[in-house]
């Protein structure tokens, strides 16, 4: 029986990208291989919710729905959002592709139609990697990455080629595994999870993908992120025993709250 595979879609004010990102959806082969997609929008400002409405409405068909946190989470209150519904509604695995159009899905699909992603646990996008691609990166910010990289693959004892891209799969059983509703709400939500997904012992595969920067709009505050990042590596190393059941927000909320608007 084929996996049932969950595409989730985190969107925050991207009105001007989402769209954009909703028609990867459109080939053939995203059918064949994907059973639903949800993008999670988290009290955007902006047009998102009309464009996203509007594209749902034009394609009629349910593939596609729209969720919206009933307060912003964060990045990572979204992914908690998806995790739990991937749980809920019998998923067998769950692909993050960020709203911003930075990401496309289709550097995923040789792995979907080879089947070579159920081999592992996670299938991680790398933007550092040989083979990958990152038009628009400054030599700096790719210096810094690479640094970082080397930090945690130091402090976890084994190699990270990325911390965070926007293109990702999960496999939904070991992600019940974790307790990723401790893990942080802001942008430091990934370097917790594939933390603990490396002190936990999953099976972790990078793949080389292509990363854009466009008209995309950064959140990260780069030198109170850089400090925050540091810390949790720090913090696994220090704390490798007990890390996967710390506290890491510094906002705790007792339920993640949804409603599904269309679709």
């Amino acid at each position: 029986m084929p996996a049932k595979i969950l595409v989730f879609v985190p969107a925050y004010n991207c009105a001007g990208q989402i769209g954009r990102v909703l028609d990867q959806l459109a080939p053939p082969w995203v059918r064949d291989l994907i059973a639903k997609v949800i993008v999670i929008d988290n009290r955007s400002s902006d047009g998102t919710v009309g464009v996203v409405r509007s594209r749902i409405a034009a394609r009629g068909d349910g593939f596609v729905a729209l969720l919206q946190n009933e307060q912003n989470y964060g990045l990572g209150g979204s992914h908690k959002v998806a995790f739990s519904y991937a749980q809920a509604n019998g998923f067998d695995f769950l692909i993050v592709l960020h709203g911003d159009d930075q990401g496309t899905l289709a550097d995923l699909r040789p792995s979907l139609e080879d089947g070579s992603f159920a081999a592992v646990d996670c299938l991680l996008g790398s933007r550092f990697m040989a083979g990958s691609k990152t038009p628009g990166y400054s030599k700096l910010r790719l210096w810094g990455n690479h640094v970082f990289n080397a930090l945690y693959s130091a402090c976890l004892f084994g190699r990270v080629r990325d911390l965070g891209a926007g293109l990702n799969l999960y496999r939904v059983s070991a992600l019940a595994r974790l307790d990723y509703a401790r893990y942080p709400d802001d942008l430091t939500f990934n370097c917790v999870l594939l933390a603990a997904q490396m002190i936990a012992g999953l099976k972790i595969r990078f793949v080389p993908i292509s990363w854009r920067e466009d008209d995309q709009v950064s959140n990260v505050r780069l030198v109170r992120q850089s400090f925050r990042t540091l810390k949790i590596a720090l913090r696994a190393l220090v704390r490798r025993r007990s890390f996967a059941g710390l506290e890491h927000r510094r906002v705790v909320h007792s339920v993640y709250s949804w409603t599904q608007i269309d679709g």
